[in-house]
């Protein structure tokens, strides 16, 4: 790494953005293979369940587990990033789960595969506040959003490749083999990635401590942002997991259309991560893009479960899936803009340890509800009240930010 020479808000050179444009493919690239791995568990889920004589409680604790690990490391995993920089923690944590992605492929038991998917939390921790912060060094301060809601795209236009040819080609080659491919190529993105990569140049600054990532828990702020962001990964991930299994189960739909399906409606995802953070910049105003992307959620997580006809099906797809991701960046950028880019590390990881206790309730709970019921319609109906109790929060939020003082040494 380029020893710490200019403060990360003066204009880069050319040699810099030249490191920034092949930094940020890198990372883009890395998080499309990273969407493989993790939208194939959702897609090929109706093949794997039956294999493997799983229930849908069973299957749901498949991601589930993985997203508990990860939801408890989120926090450690913003120190590190704080403490050493997040370039080489990226690295480790791209290669760790490409490669637990390979043996989860070589797994014939759900007590192995249930600690396969723990350990590649463990590793998926290192990849997502490590490159959040990465991705946001090389924008300046106002484009921050903006910055933000770009490093998740990767994920989100991988997911259009694989839910058209996923199918196919899991029904010639079977699903395991699929894991190995996608598993192959992350291992290949991360070696590229670890070669490659380059963290910006910075003036030096105090990394944040231990103490300080504890001490966001006394911030009534910090539990308002952490509720809402609650929210926005119990609606994305009960969602993103479960949507293909009730596309095939409840709606009689073969996993070909099903992915066609996906793959459209992952085709309006992957804009809405950029335009949500850059109409999050130019307006200023981010709760705005929150609720009213919360709004939209809750109608068209209803609709979802309760239209009868095809066509109106896909129209609620294909909305859901603008708004499901357009306040990503939005929602991020609020603790950095309140507590600093010194702390955005540990701020990010707070953040997100909340949001994935949300995707865990969701995956596992949405996957209990349609045991017990023999549906989805009352889980998605569920997704659409947290939707409206996020909404509460961010109004909620918007009053203590008319008041926030920033802490000491921000």
């Amino acid at each position: 790494m380029a020893s710490a020479s200019a403060p990360p808000d003066l204009p880069l050179s050319s040699a810099l953005r030249r490191a920034a444009i092949l930094t940020i493919s890198l990372l883009i690239l890395s998080q499309a293979f990273q969407g493989l791995i993790q939208g194939g568990l959702s897609l090929f889920l109706p093949r794997i369940r039956p294999e493997l004589e799983l229930t849908f409680t069973q299957g749901g604790s498949l991601s589930s587990m993985a997203t508990l690990v990860y939801a408890f490391m989120q926090i450690p995993a913003g120190y590190l990033v704080d403490r050493f920089g997040p370039r080489r923690l990226f690295f480790i944590g791209a290669l760790g789960t490409s490669v637990l992605a390979f043996t989860f492929a070589l797994v014939h038991s759900y007590p192995l595969l249930l600690l396969n998917q723990g350990a590649a939390g463990f590793f998926r921790s290192l990849l997502f506040a490590p490159g959040l912060v990465l991705m946001a060094s090389w924008f300046p301060p106002q484009r921050r959003a903006t910055a933000m809601g770009l490093f998740i795209v990767g994920g989100f236009s991988s997911n259009i490749l694989l839910n058209l040819v996923g199918p196919a080609l899991e029904a010639r080659f079977g699903w395991r083999s699929m894991f190995m491919l996608f598993a192959g190529l992350g291992v290949a993105a991360a070696l590229a990635y670890g070669r490659l990569a380059s963290e910006r140049p910075r003036a030096a600054a105090r990394a944040a401590s231990v103490g300080e990532a504890l001490s966001l828990f006394r911030y009534r702020v910090m539990w308002v942002i952490g509720g809402i962001q609650f929210v926005r990964f119990f609606v994305a991930l009960g969602i993103g997991f479960w949507l293909p299994t009730l596309l095939v189960a409840d709606r009689g739909f073969s996993l070909h259309t099903t992915g066609l399906l996906l793959a459209l409606s992952a085709a309006f995802s992957v804009p809405s991560n950029f335009l949500g953070g850059y109409v999050s910049d130019r307006l200023a105003n981010p709760l705005g893009v929150i609720a009213f992307s919360l709004a939209m959620l809750a109608t068209t997580s209803v609709l979802i479960v309760l239209v009868d006809n095809t066509p109106m099906l896909i129209v609620a797809m294909c909305v859901n899936a603008v708004f499901v991701q357009f306040y990503f960046g939005p929602l991020f950028a609020v603790p950095i803009e309140l507590l600093g880019a010194r702390r955005a590390g540990i701020s990010s990881g707070f953040s997100n340890f909340f949001a994935n206790i949300g995707g865990f309730a969701s995956t596992w709970g949405l996957g209990w509800i349609k045991d017990v019921t023999g549906s989805f319609t009352i889980g998605f109906f569920t997704i659409a009240a947290c939707c409206l109790i996020g909404i509460a929060l961010t109004a909620y939020l918007a009053m203590i930010k008319r008041h926030w003082t920033p802490p000491a040494e921000v």
